[in-house]
């Protein structure tokens, strides 16, 4: 029996995620087959049979699979299930679509976002908003697993390995794709960037967090929010990190006015260097900081705008 990873893509670019799910997938010492599934991902599937650790690359290249859906995913996955005791995937918003429905056709539960395999049948997953960690250990044959990929370490590269060509699953037409919207940037994205700067409710509106922009586009840095301004109107939801938004762990974490709520908290706890900027010097965010300044944003920014020039 083997592990069978489904891999994150936007059909032209493999996620970096998938190379620390990789590392999740080996700790549970067996071989590993990955599943691409797209339109036109020829290139992807050869970019996933380079990712150390892979044995096989499966590769279901049809329009079906083009944008990701769920019920079309999910038949897929089952129709090959037979073949792993263990199916992986990213626990993002794609991976938290699909993955449910996987585990409800197969009446199996799902283990969701795993930060640590004890062994093949014994997994970490936080509870509490981060602040408790449960062991879960599943005795069932099979088991569906997604993944929070920046708890991992992502894994190098290998010779390729073999790529497998799969027929498609029945399009049972229960849903359609209508369209996408998206926040167009040139910005790294949230999950995958190495230094994010973050602003929250102390930056008292949208309009000023371009003083933020500043120092991200000098660090080469994403941008992100605490929930508190996402829910102001501040800046877009996609902005989120935190519990209900995006989880992340970059080298560099920069937190602008945030105070610290555990919800946040929980979505960059696991940065490596996390540096805080508040004037409340009993903001929750300096017990998790590496590095702390208690002044103004208003003024320190622009400070560090200046030095970064």
């Amino acid at each position: 029996m083997t592990t069978l990873l489904i891999a994150e893509h936007d059909n032209n670019t493999l996620a970096d995620a998938n190379k620390k799910a990789m590392d999740a997938a080996t700790k549970i010492g067996e071989d590993i087959h990955i599943l691409v599934a797209g339109k036109d991902c020829k290139d992807i599937a050869d970019n996933a049979a380079k990712i150390e650790g892979v044995s096989k690359v499966l590769l279901c290249d049809d329009e079906l699979y083009q944008n990701h859906l769920a019920e079309s995913y999910a038949d897929l996955i089952v129709s090959i299930a037979t073949d792993y005791n263990t199916i992986m995937a990213i626990a993002s918003t794609t991976g938290k679509n699909f993955m449910p429905r996987v585990a409800a056709l197969l009446d199996v539960p799902q283990i969701s976002e795993i930060i640590n395999v004890i062994d093949s049948e014994t997994f970490e997953r936080p509870i509490y908003a981060g602040n408790a960690i449960q062991t879960v250990k599943s005795k069932n044959n099979k088991k569906i697993i997604t993944v929070r990929a920046p708890s991992f370490q992502a894994v190098g590269d290998q010779d390729p390995s073999a790529i497998e060509n799969i027929n498609s699953s029945e399009n049972k037409n229960l849903s359609e794709h209508v369209m996408d919207e998206l926040t167009k940037s040139d910005r790294p994205e949230l999950t995958s960037a190495k230094v994010i700067v973050s602003g929250g409710r102390g930056m008292q509106s949208g309009d000023n967090f371009v003083i933020l922009e500043g120092v991200a586009d000098k660090l080469g840095a994403a941008l992100g929010a605490s929930r508190a301004a996402v829910d102001a109107g501040f800046v877009p939801n996609d902005y989120q990190v935190g519990q209900t938004g995006k989880v992340v762990a970059p080298e560099l974490y920069i937190a602008v006015g945030i105070s610290g709520a555990i919800q946040h908290l929980a979505g960059m706890k696991d940065s490596k260097v996390i540096v805080a900027i508040n004037k409340d010097e009993e903001a929750p965010i300096f017990q998790v900081a590496d590095y702390g300044l208690v002044a103004d944003l208003f003024t320190a920014i622009p400070d560090l705008n200046a030095a970064l020039d």
